[in-house]
């Protein structure tokens, strides 16, 4: 039934995006001629054909991208993301058409506006239909019905998760595991009567969570999923230690599992990410320089010692650099080895008024120009604790695989100074595993325009 379900909803859903389309063109020309009152250079149904050109073309697109795929898992904020994402590569496209052709003739103000109606609409419905769904499921409606394999901590995690978020809409019938465990569904018997539990239960997929001890029965799971015709999951029993969307690589037919997907290792993205660095760092200390100008001085005037402090840090490929920060604290030997707090003697007045406004940091726009640093990433430790911390907090050299930052995923969300660091590396990791340009402008833009700058922990190596 959810399948049924499923496939009539994708129907109705490119339907209606096509209609949303070819609506929008007509309703692009009279707003452009019709209210601008503009002169006409091109029949009305010359534009009419061209959006339903840009209409096919578009849901192929969208199909290409995933966009009507049979998933819950997928967020609306990236479903967004690639319906917009579409309609400016489809508008790119056509301009450059238009530009080869030298075709002046159609109005660019009437294809800007039916661009900008055509994604607005299909975005703004897409969004509000998954909104319904998730809302329906969370209500107990339209839930997709699993059957879990395995008792031990795989299974349990996986149902937490699905409890976690109910509105993703999965509801667990039971599970099948070679004993009776402590997980909060019915057990509904052994592996050996698993073709009879899955005619009994008809579920609408079943989730393999075993754990590595039971990995033999892998060939009978498939064997009796593929009999009743139910979509098969699998968990792997190192789950834990993959990142969210791992790569695979083919050799001879053998596939491969990369278990740490960084999509920096790509040229174009680290390109791209560095020049976004010296483009941001030269525009930063152009329009920064009067207020770092002011901080050194009241830095030299506050204590005797130098305006800036020079400390070892550990950066990318476990690389040591010297970062620089303005000096907040009186001249100690305890700087290698210690973090400063909120009562921590050492600091000055004028040094405690920088770091809680985060201006102590600016000198490490230097550090980003040279390299040693970016605008965004992990923040890179003293060698002191980066050779305590990788004995004992799982993942943590994972931290070194990209340039560490002036601020970071784990800092706009709390994580920074004197705070758990399992917490801290977990959201490093998940920075490392998911970056995009877009995430890098999202966590700068959250550092400046909510705050996030301003440190109320008072830390000494942030």
């Amino acid at each position: 039934m959810i399948r049924e379900n499923q496939r009539f909803l994708n129907q109705l859903n490119v339907i209606t995006d096509a209609l949303l389309i070819c609506l929008m063109m007509p309703l692009s020309y009279w707003l452009r001629f019709g209210v601008l009152h503009g002169v006409e250079n091109v029949p009305r149904s010359r534009y009419l054909i061209m959006g339903a050109a840009i209409m096919v073309l578009e849901l192929f697109l969208y199909a290409a991208r995933g966009v009507y795929q049979t998933t819950r898992v997928l967020r609306i904020r990236r479903e967004a993301v690639n319906l917009l994402e579409t309609n400016a590569i489809i508008a790119a496209l056509l301009l450059g058409w238009l530009y080869l052709n030298h075709d002046e003739h159609y109005s660019r103000l009437l294809l800007l506006i039916f661009f900008v109606l055509s994604a607005g609409g299909v975005t703004v419905k897409h969004v509000a239909v998954r909104k319904i769904l998730r809302a329906l499921r969370k209500n107990g409606r339209n839930l997709k019905h699993v059957v879990v394999l395995g008792g031990g901590r795989n299974a349990g995690r996986y149902l937490a998760a699905i409890c976690d978020d109910r509105e993703i809409g999965f509801d667990a019938i039971g599970y099948v595991a070679a004993r009776r465990g402590e997980l909060p569904i019915p057990y509904l018997g052994g592996f050996d009567a698993l073709e009879t539990i899955l005619d009994h239960t008809a579920p609408d997929e079943v989730v393999s969570a075993i754990e590595s001890a039971d990995y033999e029965l892998t060939p009978h799971i498939i064997a009796c999923c593929e009999k009743a015709g139910v979509k098969l999951s699998v968990i792997p029993p190192y789950a834990e230690y993959m990142p969210a969307h791992p790569e695979f690589d083919d050799l001879g037919g053998i596939p491969l599992l990369n278990i740490r997907r960084i999509p920096l290792d790509n040229y174009g993205n680290a390109i791209v990410k560095r020049t976004v660095d010296i483009v941001g760092a030269l525009l930063m200390l152009t329009l920064l320089s009067p207020l770092m100008a002011i901080c050194a001085v009241g830095v030299k005037l506050s204590s005797p010692g130098p305006v800036f402090f020079a400390q070892e840090r550990i950066g990318k490929d476990k690389k040591p650099f010297t970062m620089y920060k303005f000096r907040s604290l009186l001249v100690n030997d305890a700087s290698d080895t210690a973090w400063s707090g909120k009562s921590d003697s050492r600091r000055t007045a004028f040094g405690a008024w920088l770091r809680r406004c985060s201006l102590d940091e600016l000198p490490q726009l230097f550090n980003v120009l040279r390299g040693d640093m970016s605008l965004v990433g992990p923040r890179p430790e003293i060698p002191y604790y980066v050779h305590r911390f990788k004995e004992e907090v799982p993942l943590y050299m994972v931290r070194h695989q990209v340039r560490p930052g002036m601020t970071g995923w784990a800092q706009i969300h709390g994580y920074r100074g004197d705070t758990p660091i399992p917490e801290r590396v977990k959201h490093d990791v998940w920075y490392i595993e998911n970056w995009s340009l877009w995430l890098d402008f999202r966590i700068m833009l959250e550092t400046v325009f909510r705050g996030k700058f301003m440190n109320n922990e008072a830390p000494g190596a942030k």
